[in-house]
């Protein structure tokens, strides 16, 4: 990819990520790429706190509201649509600034991502059922003995992830770790810079209730009721935003506002926290910022130029 400068801005939800972006690229005539797994898709724009008309105005937007909720994408996916992005952003000369809060995007752009071969269905499912008759921890054991890297990087409960790692490890002879090792970044060493917004605990928890309620007054009950309408498979993954499913049951009359909201927001606190640990865990290195005003300027906190990340 051409020697052009990229920012790189992570960080948990509610941070205040989209707004700094968008102030950078107001200041550097940049462009903006979506890092976010649940703004890719369309329909849910307020509930997913992707960047309004106004915000879209104001500098170029990419890959945001792009796919359908049927239509699910893998990390593999967004990377290659990213990259493509990302070279027409440097062939034209201009900053690039891509901002979300989906760690294995970051990695991927920075660390690559692996080419692990098709796992046959049954092999999945005999991984599954493995997990389903000894339970996590007994699973854990035997994942521990084919790939002990997996086992100690993924979370408690990601039943998904555990499962996948096992049946990789059994159907290639390989660790997933291994496969993964194997890889070639997207991004060359030196073009690109890494930022981690960082707030303290307390004034995350605090913007994530806040904005709950704002985003229920801005239309997300609607948004929430046009996809239910659809009738599509809960597991795709748009259905998994966070606050869908507790403002889903609310629409279909299993609890009231309230209490769906008081749901909404602890899942939402639940899931900061583990974006914080993952960006704490895995991009050590990268510089680390404070909570800002709104569109305060990023531009000086940026490591300077020639600097590695």
């Amino acid at each position: 990819m051409p020697d052009t400068k990229i920012v790189l801005i992570a960080g948990p939800t509610a941070s205040g990520k989209s707004a700094l972006a968008l102030n950078l690229a107001r200041e550097t005539g940049g462009e903006i790429v979506n890092a976010d797994s649940m703004q890719i898709y369309a329909g849910l724009r307020v509930l997913t706190a992707g960047p309004s008309p106004e915000d879209l105005a104001q500098a170029p937007h990419h890959l945001f509201g792009v796919a359908d909720a049927a239509d699910g994408w893998s990390v593999g996916r967004w990377l290659t649509a990213a990259t493509q992005i990302l070279a027409g952003i440097a062939a034209r000369g201009r900053p690039a600034i891509v901002v979300g809060g989906t760690g294995l995007y970051f990695r991927a752009l920075t660390h690559g991502l692996a080419d692990v071969p098709p796992v046959p269905e049954t092999q999945r499912e005999i991984s599954a059922l493995l997990y389903a008759a000894q339970g996590e921890p007994e699973f854990r054991d035997i994942l521990a003995g084919l790939d002990p890297q997996a086992e100690a990087r993924i979370e408690i409960g990601d039943r998904q992830r555990l499962v996948r790692a096992h049946a990789v490890a059994v159907a290639t002879g390989k660790s997933l770790t291994a496969w993964q090792t194997d890889t070639r970044p997207a991004l060359e060493a030196g073009t690109w810079r890494g930022v981690v917004l960082d707030p303290s605990r307390a004034e995350l928890y605090a913007r994530c209730d806040a904005r709950l309620g704002l985003m229920v007054e801005h239309g997300a009950l609607d948004e929430v009721a046009a996809m239910e309408a659809r009738g599509l498979d809960p597991s795709l993954p748009a259905l998994k935003a966070v606050g869908y499913r507790e403002l889903a049951a609310h629409l279909r009359g299993e609890t009231d506002l309230d209490a769906a909201l008081d749901a909404a927001r602890q899942e939402t606190r639940r899931y900061a926290k583990r974006q914080m640990t993952w960006f704490r865990n895995q991009t050590p290195d990268w510089e680390r910022v404070a909570a800002l005003p709104p569109y305060g300027s990023l531009r000086d906190r940026l490591p300077p130029e020639g600097e590695e990340p």
